[in-house]
């Protein structure tokens, strides 16, 4: 009985853990990032955001992307991020001539983690990546909404959808690449093709009908 007892307290402890052990945002609750009266972060992040980290310019990794780095850092929870190997991120501005980056996938004007990757298990996309990519198979797709001058022509014009969990107003597709909102649903439409034509078919018969009956003489 004492070896099921400490038995039971080991996996009641250890059961939280194997959330974190499945690797991926969809195995954790929303306490899991979030603490409701406890935070050590802005947004009630319940990790404190990692103050070391440094971008691709040896500049200190601030706001959205420093509560990421929480977790995503040598020893921490997550696959670490090094960001002198990695995409940039962290960046108080982005240089037009590297990358377009739509208005949407900016944070307060800076380009954070959150403009590739949307972490909530709302998000169905592969990695979490703001741009259906087919489970990674069309990452050009994905590449192309910041880089459409590096994307052949028919990847660079396609509209792709960009996912966003971050508005309670709105819809979870904040909008298409090109900035414009998502196209509505295409709605069938009955062609009056034939409700014209019926009537003259009928005055054309009669017509012929008219011309074919022969003419009464005229009385003497």
């Amino acid at each position: 009985m004492r070896l099921l007892r400490y038995t039971a307290l080991l996996v009641s402890t250890l059961a939280p853990l194997a959330a974190f052990a499945a690797g991926g945002h969809d195995a954790l609750s929303c306490s899991g990032c979030h603490s409701i009266h406890a935070a050590k972060a802005e947004i009630l992040f319940a990790v404190e955001p990692n103050k070391s980290a440094t971008n691709r310019q040896n500049q200190p990794v601030m706001g959205m992307s420093a509560l990421c780095l929480g977790c995503h850092k040598d020893g921490g929870m997550a696959t670490s991020i090094s960001g002198h190997m990695s995409h940039p991120y962290g960046m108080d501005q982005v240089n037009p001539k590297v990358a377009k980056v739509p208005g949407e996938l900016l944070r307060n004007g800076r380009f954070e983690c959150l403009g590739c990757h949307d972490p909530h298990p709302s998000n169905p996309n592969y990695k979490y990546l703001r741009v259906d990519t087919a489970k990674g198979q069309k990452m050009e797709l994905f590449c192309a909404v910041c880089h459409p001058a590096k994307a052949d022509d028919a990847t660079a014009s396609a509209k792709v959808a960009l996912f966003t969990s971050m508005d309670e107003t709105g819809n979870r597709v904040l909008a298409t690449s090109d900035g414009g909102s998502p196209a509505p649903a295409r709605k069938a439409i009955k062609s009056p093709a034939k409700a014209k034509k019926l009537p003259a078919k009928k005055s054309k018969t009669k017509a012929v009908k008219a011309a074919a009956e022969p003419v009464a003489a005229p009385a003497q």
